[in-house]
Protein backbone atom coordinates (compact mmCIF):
# COMPACT_ATOMS: atom_id res chain seq x y z
CA UNK A 1 0.00 0.00 0.00
CA UNK A 2 2.42 2.53 0.92
CA UNK A 3 4.80 1.54 -2.21
CA UNK A 4 1.66 2.34 -3.93
CA UNK A 5 1.47 5.51 -2.70
CA UNK A 6 4.85 6.50 -3.19
CA UNK A 7 5.22 4.94 -6.65
CA UNK A 8 2.09 7.41 -7.99
CA UNK A 9 3.00 10.33 -5.47
CA UNK A 10 6.94 10.60 -6.49
CA UNK A 11 7.87 7.99 -9.30
CA UNK A 12 4.99 8.84 -11.90
CA UNK A 13 4.86 12.36 -12.65
CA UNK A 14 8.70 12.13 -13.60
CA UNK A 15 7.89 9.57 -16.46
CA UNK A 16 4.80 11.62 -17.43
CA UNK A 17 5.45 13.51 -20.91
CA UNK A 18 3.83 16.76 -22.32
CA UNK A 19 2.77 19.63 -20.15
CA UNK A 20 4.70 20.66 -16.64
CA UNK A 21 3.01 19.23 -13.90
CA UNK A 22 2.33 22.15 -10.90
CA UNK A 23 4.15 22.01 -7.59
CA UNK A 24 0.81 23.07 -5.83
CA UNK A 25 -1.01 19.52 -7.29
CA UNK A 26 2.18 17.53 -5.84
CA UNK A 27 2.22 19.56 -3.02
CA UNK A 28 -1.51 18.94 -2.06
CA UNK A 29 -1.22 14.94 -3.53
CA UNK A 30 1.68 14.27 -1.32
CA UNK A 31 -0.58 15.68 1.42
CA UNK A 32 -3.46 13.79 0.85
CA UNK A 33 -1.61 10.29 0.27
CA UNK A 34 -0.01 11.36 3.66
CA UNK A 35 -3.06 11.75 5.55
CA UNK A 36 -4.83 8.68 3.96
CA UNK A 37 -1.82 6.83 4.50
CA UNK A 38 -2.28 7.64 7.94
CA UNK A 39 -5.52 7.10 8.43
CA UNK A 40 -5.33 3.76 7.05
CA UNK A 41 -2.39 2.81 8.56
CA UNK A 42 -3.72 3.80 12.05
CA UNK A 43 -7.13 1.80 11.40
CA UNK A 44 -5.24 -1.35 10.77
CA UNK A 45 -2.70 -1.34 13.22
CA UNK A 46 -4.76 -0.03 16.34
CA UNK A 47 -8.41 -0.92 15.06
CA UNK A 48 -8.94 -3.83 12.96
CA UNK A 49 -9.35 -7.19 14.15
CA UNK A 50 -8.82 -9.64 12.42
CA UNK A 51 -9.58 -13.70 13.25
CA UNK A 52 -6.08 -16.10 12.42
CA UNK A 53 -7.68 -17.24 9.48
CA UNK A 54 -8.19 -13.87 8.02
CA UNK A 55 -5.86 -14.56 5.01
CA UNK A 56 -8.61 -17.96 3.35
CA UNK A 57 -11.81 -15.83 4.26
CA UNK A 58 -13.58 -14.98 0.93
CA UNK A 59 -13.61 -11.32 1.80
CA UNK A 60 -9.51 -11.37 1.99
CA UNK A 61 -8.93 -13.54 -0.78
CA UNK A 62 -11.45 -12.02 -3.03
CA UNK A 63 -10.29 -8.30 -2.52
CA UNK A 64 -6.64 -9.12 -2.83
CA UNK A 65 -7.41 -10.89 -6.26
CA UNK A 66 -9.38 -7.70 -7.32
CA UNK A 67 -6.53 -5.07 -5.91
CA UNK A 68 -4.06 -7.13 -8.03
CA UNK A 69 -6.28 -7.01 -11.10
CA UNK A 70 -6.83 -3.36 -10.79
CA UNK A 71 -3.12 -2.72 -10.19
CA UNK A 72 -2.31 -4.88 -13.38
CA UNK A 73 -4.99 -3.00 -15.40
CA UNK A 74 -3.47 0.90 -13.69
CA UNK A 75 -0.03 -0.17 -14.50
CA UNK A 76 -0.39 -1.26 -18.07
CA UNK A 77 -2.90 1.57 -18.59
CA UNK A 78 -0.39 4.54 -17.51
CA UNK A 79 2.33 2.76 -19.43
CA UNK A 80 0.17 3.12 -22.53
CA UNK A 81 -0.39 6.31 -21.67
CA UNK A 82 3.12 7.65 -21.22
CA UNK A 83 4.25 5.63 -25.17
CA UNK A 84 1.17 8.38 -26.46
CA UNK A 85 3.61 10.61 -26.44
CA UNK A 86 7.51 11.75 -27.69
CA UNK A 87 9.48 13.69 -25.72
CA UNK A 88 8.89 17.14 -25.85
CA UNK A 89 4.94 16.61 -27.16
CA UNK A 90 2.13 18.18 -25.58
CA UNK A 91 -0.90 17.24 -28.19
CA UNK A 92 -3.54 14.88 -26.97
CA UNK A 93 -3.89 11.37 -28.91
CA UNK A 94 -6.48 8.76 -28.68
CA UNK A 95 -5.36 5.58 -26.22
CA UNK A 96 -5.00 2.20 -27.99
CA UNK A 97 -4.96 -1.29 -26.56
CA UNK A 98 -5.34 -3.03 -23.51
CA UNK A 99 -8.50 -1.73 -21.65
CA UNK A 100 -8.70 1.47 -23.70
CA UNK A 101 -10.18 -0.97 -26.41
CA UNK A 102 -13.34 -0.60 -24.17
CA UNK A 103 -12.86 2.50 -21.86
CA UNK A 104 -11.59 5.86 -22.10
CA UNK A 105 -10.78 5.57 -18.68
CA UNK A 106 -8.91 2.65 -18.37
CA UNK A 107 -6.60 3.74 -16.12
CA UNK A 108 -8.97 5.10 -14.06
CA UNK A 109 -10.94 2.03 -14.11
CA UNK A 110 -8.30 0.15 -13.09
CA UNK A 111 -7.47 2.40 -9.92
CA UNK A 112 -11.02 1.90 -9.04
CA UNK A 113 -11.06 -1.36 -8.90
CA UNK A 114 -7.89 -1.83 -6.93
CA UNK A 115 -9.35 0.63 -4.20
CA UNK A 116 -12.23 -1.68 -4.17
CA UNK A 117 -10.26 -4.77 -3.84
CA UNK A 118 -8.02 -3.71 -1.00
CA UNK A 119 -11.17 -2.44 0.68
CA UNK A 120 -12.82 -5.95 0.34
CA UNK A 121 -9.51 -7.39 1.47
CA UNK A 122 -9.46 -5.17 4.57
CA UNK A 123 -13.39 -4.87 5.43
CA UNK A 124 -12.39 -1.70 7.07
CA UNK A 125 -14.35 1.59 6.61
CA UNK A 126 -11.52 3.94 6.12
CA UNK A 127 -10.67 1.85 2.96
CA UNK A 128 -14.17 1.63 1.48
CA UNK A 129 -14.85 5.26 2.22
CA UNK A 130 -11.04 5.81 0.28
CA UNK A 131 -12.35 3.41 -2.61
CA UNK A 132 -15.75 5.61 -2.60
CA UNK A 133 -13.94 8.73 -3.09
CA UNK A 134 -11.81 7.68 -5.70
CA UNK A 135 -14.74 6.49 -7.22
CA UNK A 136 -16.23 9.99 -6.81
CA UNK A 137 -13.47 11.76 -7.70
CA UNK A 138 -12.40 10.04 -11.20
CA UNK A 139 -15.12 8.69 -12.44
CA UNK A 140 -16.44 12.20 -13.45
CA UNK A 141 -13.08 12.75 -15.00
CA UNK A 142 -13.14 9.69 -16.86
CA UNK A 143 -16.42 10.68 -17.91
CA UNK A 144 -15.06 14.23 -19.08
CA UNK A 145 -12.02 12.61 -21.13
CA UNK A 146 -14.33 10.46 -22.76
CA UNK A 147 -16.47 13.13 -23.65
CA UNK A 148 -13.15 15.67 -24.75
CA UNK A 149 -12.53 12.61 -26.75
CA UNK A 150 -15.78 12.27 -28.91
CA UNK A 151 -15.77 16.00 -29.34
CA UNK A 152 -12.23 16.55 -30.61
CA UNK A 153 -11.18 13.36 -32.31
CA UNK A 154 -13.68 12.47 -35.23
CA UNK A 155 -11.93 8.79 -35.83
CA UNK A 156 -13.13 8.17 -31.87
CA UNK A 157 -14.38 4.69 -31.57
CA UNK A 158 -18.29 5.58 -31.07
CA UNK A 159 -18.53 2.22 -29.14
CA UNK A 160 -15.94 2.66 -26.01
CA UNK A 161 -17.58 3.40 -23.42
CA UNK A 162 -16.03 6.45 -20.28
CA UNK A 163 -15.61 4.27 -17.28
CA UNK A 164 -16.67 0.19 -16.95
CA UNK A 165 -16.55 -1.92 -20.05
CA UNK A 166 -19.81 -1.85 -21.97
CA UNK A 167 -21.80 -0.35 -19.29
CA UNK A 168 -20.93 3.32 -18.67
Amino acid sequence: FCFLIYLRTFIYPFFTRGRPFPLQLLFFGTLFCIYNGFLQGYYLIYCAEYPNDWCTDIRFTSGLLLFLLGMGINIHSDLLLRQLRKPGEVTYKIPQGGLFTYVSGANYFGEIVEWFGFAIATWSLPAFAFAFFTLCCIGPRAYHHHRYYLKTFTDYPKSRKALIPFVF
